[in-house]
């Protein structure tokens, strides 16, 4: 799929080293199609590193997508040049007048937080609203996921002693489900959350359902039945690479995480770890852009 991105963006460069169609702006403009727009609220602190993983799970669908990368505010990142942001990033603020055929959410390192006392708590909800009527279809990731679900459900989540890091096994919970088509009847997910809902908290909502669970990691995918909403409560687009890093920088500030399940070799922190995931990750991804954006969104997107 092309991928239509800022020719200078970093990812650009990862992305075509993988042999990943990455078309430049220019080139788009020359193309005589209807494109797939998409916003990501990257809302992740390594906002480079999110944006390379999120485009790589974009990139496996015939469509042409048009990509705007948001934030919410103008304070600086400490992971991220603010030269960055001003270049790549636009506020929501001045696109929330447009529609979009799709919005991720990302997650955040917010675990811990209750979400009211969340600094930009009031923003965040702002976009949830504005999706209702502006999005197709929208997918929220990790933190992202339990924050949307207690804004619009009323869900709140209960939060581990320890946080739950790992490669766990998933298995599908409907045949029929166009989200999961083409999955394995078990398929393999990381997670790095302190937050969770349980199971039975999910089956009081007659307008959500469960898509994909774990025995270890509980539930990890659910839709709501007009498909205009999608939780993710794991990380399918993690590198390889990617536990790991949070689980050196958890040791380096003293925080005594614990091991990874499942994720290094032979329960080796000195051995790399390897991806075991990225298939079924690209394929959730996808899904939702045939299944839940494509095949459901207008021709004309309509724009105030």
């Amino acid at each position: 799929m092309p991928i239509k991105i800022p020719d200078q963006l970093p990812a650009l460069a990862v992305l075509a080293n993988e042999n990943i169609f990455v078309m430049s702006e220019y080139r788009a403009i020359n193309q005589d199609i209807r494109p797939m727009k998409v916003a990501i609220l990257n809302l992740m602190p390594n906002k480079i590193e999110a944006e390379i993983q999120i485009l790589r799970m974009l990139s496996n669908t015939p469509l042409q997508i048009n990509i705007d990368f948001v934030r919410l505010n103008l304070n600086e990142s400490k992971n991220t040049p603010k030269a960055h942001l001003d270049e790549f990033y636009c506020l929501f603020d001045e696109i929330k007048h447009l529609h979009y055929d799709g919005l991720i959410v990302t997650g955040a390192p917010l675990g811990q937080i209750d979400y009211e006392k969340v600094s930009y708590w009031d923003k965040i909800t702002e976009v949830f609203a504005w999706a209702q009527n502006n999005v197709t279809s929208t997918m929220y990731s990790c933190w992202a996921a339990h924050a949307a679900l207690y804004h619009f459900y009323g869900i709140s989540r209960d939060l581990r002693v320890e946080k739950l890091s790992g490669v766990y096994h998933h298995q599908t919970q409907d045949p029929m489900a166009s989200l999961t088509r083409g999955f394995d009847e078990e398929f393999k997910v990381p997670h790095s959350r302190f937050g969770e809902v349980k199971k039975q908290v999910y089956q009081q909502q007659a307008n959500l359902k469960i898509l994909a669970e774990s025995a270890d990691a509980g539930v990890y995918l659910v839709a709501t039945d007009d498909k205009k909403h999608v939780f993710v409560t794991g990380h399918p687009e993690y590198d390889a690479t990617t536990l790991k890093d949070e689980y050196l920088r958890d040791m380096a500030a003293e925080l005594a995480p614990t091991v990874p399940c499942n994720y290094f070799p032979s329960e080796d922190v000195k051995q790399q770890p390897k991806n075991s995931w990225r298939s079924h990750g690209c394929l959730l991804f996808s899904n939702w852009l045939n299944y839940y954006v494509y095949q459901i969104t207008p021709y004309q997107l309509e724009q105030d």
